[in-house]
């Protein structure tokens, strides 16, 4: 079906007067009439009838221009749409970021971001969710760009096939204690000092799951894991009732009359932190001016001047 041939028909049910219709259109008489004829004859139905020296819908025409109507303003709704979003002043920006990132990093990125004037009418939608399944959301395209950790192998698929990580931060990995906790008090804070504490572990979820492991066995530590929990701040209120201890990534707004948070003097092992897109897909405008953005400002804030968030 020709869609120019449903642009015609419209206008023409609109008018109801050929000639008039034909002279709205840009296009001949005769032009119109044949692309009248085409349609009625895919459709099998007459879609207007004489009236004087006029014409009219039939009552099928009626019925088929409510439809018609329906799905050319949705065809120039989605033009509008992909108009806006090839705008690279105009455009949306699907982000999925890491329950950690939630704190400081991505809303200061938005800020200042969008505190540009060319990026003010930059639209965000945000999800949040654990490293594993920002990144296969990512691969189905409910994100653009997703803030997480280092995820090897998702669905037994090497991600370094399907997706492009890019270091952008690094935080602090801490020791998160009771404040009435004999070790919260202790100068220097060895992890050695946890071995036999039991602990409040990241799920195997986590995109922090294998640094944690990782940061145990450098120091020959098998944890006595008591709870594993996916979210920062729920590991912080197990601790605080007293559940366990637990490693976690630094946490700036961490009220620190909740728990004691205490620097490890022997891990040197942080948390690097990724911007990720989709490998060969096409990215618009808006989102490719996000992502240089979020590059070049933690490379200027974080990286360069040695700064943990």
């Amino acid at each position: 079906m020709n869609l120019r041939h449903l642009v015609f028909f419209k206008e023409l049910a609109r008018t109801q007067h050929m000639s008039q219709a034909a002279e709205n259109l840009g296009i001949s008489q005769p032009s119109l009439s044949y692309a009248i004829k085409k349609l009625e004859e895919e459709l099998h139905v007459p879609l207007f009838e004489p009236d004087g020296r006029n014409i009219r819908l039939t009552n099928l025409g009626e019925t088929y221009l409510k439809y018609v109507t329906v799905a050319l303003n949705n065809l120039d709704a989605g033009d509008e749409l992909l108009s806006q979003l090839v705008n690279p002043n105009t455009g949306h920006i699907n982000l999925g970021f890491t329950y950690t990132l939630g704190q400081r990093l991505v809303p200061e990125l938005i800020e200042n971001f969008s505190s540009q004037v060319h990026n003010q009418k930059i639209t965000f939608s945000l999800g949040q969710s654990n490293s594993h399944d920002l990144l296969d959301d990512l691969i189905h395209e409910k994100y653009d760009l997703v803030l997480s950790s280092l995820v090897t192998q998702l669905h037994d698929q090497e991600t370094d096939r399907l997706l492009n990580f890019y270091p952008i931060v690094q935080q602090e990995i801490v020791a998160a204690l009771p404040n009435d906790h004999p070790l919260a008090q202790k100068p220097h804070l060895h992890l050695t000092d946890l071995a036999n504490e039991p602990f409040i572990m990241y799920s195997q979820n986590s995109g922090l799951r294998p640094l944690i492991d990782k940061i145990f066995a450098q120091k020959q530590i098998r944890p006595h894991i008591k709870f594993q929990v996916e979210e920062d701040y729920t590991m912080v209120g197990f601790v605080q009732r007293g559940l366990g201890v637990a490693l976690v990534p630094h946490l700036s707004h961490l009220d620190p009359d909740t728990v004691t948070i205490r620097h490890l003097e022997d891990n040197q092992l942080e948390h690097e932190l990724y911007l990720v897109t989709r490998q060969n897909k096409f990215m618009t405008p808006s989102v490719q001016r996000f992502q240089e953005f979020t590059r070049q400002y933690c490379w200027q804030h974080f990286t360069q001047p040695q700064q943990l968030i």
